[in-house]
């Protein structure tokens, strides 16, 4: 399956799927007498709208490079995907407020819900981690950022349904306060897993380098190679889902410029076939010490 089949069927399935979610438990919420699920609901809405926003973002990512984007468009993933974390921190906190309010202004009157909203948030937790496993699986073949946070977005949805499910419960056994208390622990979990998205996507637009582990890797592959007498420099930078490296090696100091040339061109294509992540590797070629 190529790339456009498998962005649309992602697609497809996040936003036909979070459609469907959002009107059952925006019903069961409504009819059942539950804030937990009328919260639940407005989380689930809001992943229609990530979903569409990934989708976006990856297409306009994947335009190739052109007079004025020489290094191409990858940085648009990161755009989508710092939306993504916005829109999920301000539905985590629209849901806080209204767990607050309906807390301290409501909690004299709040109601006991009825058992569709438990029947709405079982739903909701398997259609939802389900979801994050089938998105998860092919953002990981795509190597996209902006599907993995629509992945974890329906992750969260799935965790803010454990918690509807608790206090709904707990509300249903007389005690009414716990729906609203579960709207806000909703409301972190969620703010959690939006603050590990932005802090991802602004990490990967400030040129960020890889983690040490990737950058030992690239390091000991680059040493193995014919040629290559040892490495004066590597710097790594992260564009967008990309890998850029600026690399310094030294060959041996009688060594022809042909000579050098083809231990660089080696390095290059190997580099790049080996890591399939690595855009670009600018390589500089040094004379070994004696």
């Amino acid at each position: 399956m190529d790339e456009k089949k498998i962005i649309k069927k992602l697609s497809g399935v996040g936003i036909f799927g979070n459609v469907f979610l959002a009107a059952f438990k925006l019903f069961a919420g409504i009819y059942g007498r539950s804030g937990a699920m009328v919260s639940d609901a407005v989380h689930s809405l809001s992943d229609v709208f990530a979903t569409f926003i990934a989708y976006i973002g990856v297409r306009l990512s994947q335009q190739k490079e052109d007079a004025e984007h020489p290094y191409g468009h990858e940085r648009l993933e990161c755009v989508a995907s710092l939306t993504l974390g916005l829109i999920l921190a301000g539905t985590g906190v629209g849901i806080g407020i209204s767990g607050i309010k309906n807390l301290y202004y409501n909690s004299n009157t709040l109601a006991i819900p009825t058992f569709l909203p438990l029947v709405a948030a079982v739903v909701s937790i398997v259609v939802k981690e389900s979801m994050f496993w089938f998105t998860m699986y092919y953002a990981k073949k795509l190597d996209s950022a902006a599907f993995k946070a629509d992945a974890w977005h329906h992750r969260s949805d799935a965790i803010s349904s454990i918690g509807s499910f608790i206090g709904i419960g707990l509300a249903k056994l007389g005690f009414p306060f716990m729906d609203p208390i579960a709207a806000l622990i909703i409301c972190l979990l969620i703010l959690k897993v939006a603050y590990d998205i932005i802090k991802d996507a602004i990490a990967k637009m400030l040129d960020t380098s890889c983690d040490k582990t990737v950058e030992n890797s690239i390091r000991r592959f680059i040493e193995e190679q014919p040629g290559v007498m040892g490495i004066d420099l590597l710097r790594t930078r992260q564009f967008g889902n990309k890998i850029y490296i600026d690399l310094e090696i030294s060959v041996r100091r009688d060594s022809s410029l042909l000579e050098a040339h083809e231990i660089a061109e080696n390095v290059h294509s190997r580099v790049e076939d080996k890591f399939q992540g690595v855009k670009h590797i600018m390589i500089h070629v040094n004379p070994a010490e004696e």
